[in-house]
């Protein structure tokens, strides 16, 4: 017998995050997904008259194709996988992994070229289709997590079955206030980081593009950038473990960086001209998501958290960074993790995790 949630979330992508409609046409990229999942979303981007395309991926595959991957075959992939998403209206993707560092022997140089040579079809997708990414159940997400499979399960649906409408009022007064703002200054243990967000828009992210969701996100001046941060959250990246990331900023580039493995931080961090600069500044506040599991489509939308995102920037909230890289770190500054503060133009905003505008107390945990 089918899990009816499943259903739900396929009609939750179709008819909310990605606005559906008659006549579209729709990629659906699953990743180590189990079949149901993938026939549910066909059936419901059918039942509102759009057309559905489907992409089968699995991780053990991308694996092996990362190891022997050279440029010029990742050229001819890149061209394919543009051209089909020229074509494409929306795009749904669920990734799941079955294990959370499989590519992590896969050659970082390789993982850089890659991730370079599909920056094209990523830009696309991201500027010119009306698209949402989430992950999927997987018992190495919730041994991340600390939980059972079926507790972890509860709490997925749970969180990607929110009710995001009920803070669209919050998420568009924070996106007011963030796209007045002009300077921001973020403080908390091991954090004490000044940046300019004048004339960069604030974009409120309520279920739209990712699930979960819940955060608003801009980007700083480039070269606005001054100070130290200190990162509690841990995170994976090209399938690396990282922990106690800390940079430290001069005019607007990271000039330090060290963590558990500094020698992989930096390789990243020199990946191309732009990866040492930030490309998104956001404030994370889905009420149901309290703890990291180092999975960032779930981090960085941590109650009471925000992420400073080296690497490239989202043209609708663009400082003009261009970049192969685009990393996610999370902070969360609740009194459990540590305590924090944000300021917007010399005003605290957010104390300890928490909004204290009456306007934005929806958007409390």
């Amino acid at each position: 017998m089918q899990d009816p949630r499943l259903s739900q979330l396929a009609k939750q992508l179709v008819r909310y995050s990605t606005a559906t409609k008659k006549g579209d046409n729709v990629l659906i990229d699953l990743y180590d997904v189990p079949e149901e999942m993938g026939i549910a979303l066909i059936r419901e981007v059918r039942a509102v008259k759009a057309t559905p395309f489907i992409n089968v991926n699995q991780q053990k595959i991308a694996r092996e194709m990362g190891i022997g991957a050279t440029e010029g075959q990742y050229k001819v992939i890149s061209k394919n996988a543009l051209a089909q998403m020229k074509s494409m209206d929306c795009y749904i993707a669920i990734r799941g992994s079955n294990n959370i560092n499989e590519l992590s022997d896969v050659p970082a140089k390789n993982m850089q070229m890659v991730a370079s040579q599909m920056r094209p079809v990523l830009n696309h997708r991201v500027n010119k289709t009306r698209w949402c990414v989430l992950r999927w159940p997987h018992p190495s997400m919730a041994q991340s997590a600390g939980m059972s499979t079926e507790a972890f399960e509860d709490f997925y649906f749970r969180v990607c079955l929110l009710n995001y409408g009920a803070l669209k009022k919050g998420m568009t007064a924070l996106e007011k206030l963030m796209t007045s703002a002009e300077e921001v200054h973020l403080k908390g243990p091991g954090t004490d980081l000044r940046f300019s967000i004048k004339g960069i828009p604030g974009v409120a992210c309520g279920g739209s593009h990712n699930i979960p969701d819940g955060e608003c996100f801009t980007a700083p001046v480039k070269d606005s950038v001054e100070g130290v941060i200190s990162y509690n959250t841990p995170s994976i990246y090209q399938g690396i473990a990282f922990d106690n990331v800390k940079l430290e900023f001069k005019k607007g580039k990271i000039v330090k960086a060290t963590a558990n493995n500094t020698k992989a931080i930096n390789k990243i961090l020199d990946t191309d001209a732009g990866s040492r600069f930030i490309g998104e500044f956001a404030i994370g506040f889905n009420p149901e998501i309290k703890h990291p599991m180092r999975d960032i489509l779930f981090d960085e939308k941590i109650a009471g958290s925000f992420h400073f995102t080296p690497g490239q920037a989202y043209e609708v909230a663009d400082n003009g960074n261009r970049s192969a890289v685009h990393w996610d770190l999370v902070n969360i500054q609740r009194p459990d993790y540590g305590g924090g503060e944000i300021y917007f133009d010399g005003k605290l905003i957010r104390k300890n995790g928490k909004f204290l505008a009456k306007n934005l107390e929806v958007l409390n945990y």
